[in-house]
């Protein structure tokens, strides 16, 4: 198995007992990344599963961990928007799933781009983390706490507008890109003064002592599929579906599908804050929760959904409260 060092990485299967590759996409990408141990973790957690599910699969040799560099991790110099967005992270991926130089793909889901390429299907998410944001800092207990002019390091347009919506008084450090061990350095080093980081990579990376609180859902609501993982292969293997189907949690599913159809009705991008969370409350409904925000946080638009946990339905309700957040924010607001 070659380290997170190197470069490339992934994953494949052939017939059971055989070479099986699996491919980890962490922060906006496919696939394990080489500098993203968040991504290895991932990949990890997906070799367990299957191993947990399928005994045979434990044999030595039988899943391989292949790392891929992306365009998306090669430059972090730049924002994600200036730059390409969001596919920047799966294209070597997808290539190298539809060519068959690795098997499957896990991705951190709220990375993955509306589209799926031809050839390829999404068969597979695993239980969803903790969906909340964590705010880690050296000199404060919490966002309300930082004193006025405090630099908040943050790549998210999602995060930034939500705070600045909140804390004008803030300033926030934009283009704060790099894995999870850069950015806590970087807070180390004095650059800024605190940082936000989801708290499912957090978790999965056994980091969790570096959060000094958690912000919630009312404070700063996730990115769309934030703390779910989607597993990929291609649409013609069977083998690698059935595989994936075993390991598939239908509640994350859907949640992720209603929220996804409702990033897609805004045709959401790197350039656009954009927030959505469902979830299955206390009887058994889908309560979904959404907003979109100019940059600078000055404009908050917010909506939500209540009906059954049910595919169509939840769909529709995506769907619904995407058009409805079009009509109010009106031409223009998306094109900023």
């Amino acid at each position: 198995m070659a380290s997170a060092s190197q470069a490339p990485c992934g994953l494949k299967t052939r017939p059971l007992c055989s070479n099986f590759t699996a491919a980890s996409v962490s922060a906006l990408g496919v696939l394990y990344r080489s500098d993203s141990p968040l991504a290895l973790a991932q990949a990890y957690e997906t070799r367990d599963k299957l191993i947990e599910s399928h005994p045979e699969l434990a044999e030595e040799g039988a899943i391989q961990i292949v790392i891929i560099k992306t365009t998306g991790d090669k430059i972090l110099s730049q924002p994600l928007a200036d730059i390409g967005g969001k596919g920047l992270f799966t294209k070597e991926i997808d290539e190298a799933l539809i060519n068959s130089e690795i098997d499957i793909a896990v991705h951190s889901m709220k990375d993955v781009p509306t589209y799926l390429p031809d050839k390829t299907i999404l068969p597979c998410n695993l239980p969803r983390e903790d969906v909340r944001d964590a705010f880690i800092c050296l000199t404060a207990a919490s966002l309300a706490e930082l004193p006025a002019g405090s630099t908040v390091g943050t790549a998210s347009l999602r995060r930034k507008s939500q705070l600045l919506n909140r804390y004008p008084s803030l300033k926030v450090l934009e283009n704060f890109r790099g894995n999870v061990q850069t950015r806590l350095r970087k807070l180390n080093e004095g650059v800024v003064q605190a940082t936000l980081l989801a708290l499912a990579g957090l978790k999965r990376l056994n980091m969790t002592e570096n959060v000094t609180s958690v912000l919630s859902i009312d404070d700063m609501l996730p990115a769309v599929a934030q703390g779910a993982i989607g597993i990929a292969c291609r649409s013609d293997d069977e083998k690698m579906a059935s595989y994936l189907a075993s390991l598939n949690h239908e509640d994350t599913r859907l949640a992720v599908s209603c929220e996804r159809a409702f990033l897609e009705k805004l045709e959401g991008s790197c350039r656009t804050p954009i927030a959505g969370y469902a979830r299955r409350d206390a009887d058994g409904n889908c309560i979904f929760k959404a907003l979109v925000a100019s940059p600078d946080g000055t404009q908050v638009l917010e909506t939500s959904r209540e009906g059954p946990y049910a595919y169509d339905d939840m769909i529709k309700m995506g769907v619904d409260a995407g058009e409805e957040l079009l009509a109010r924010a009106g031409p223009g607001f998306f094109n900023r």
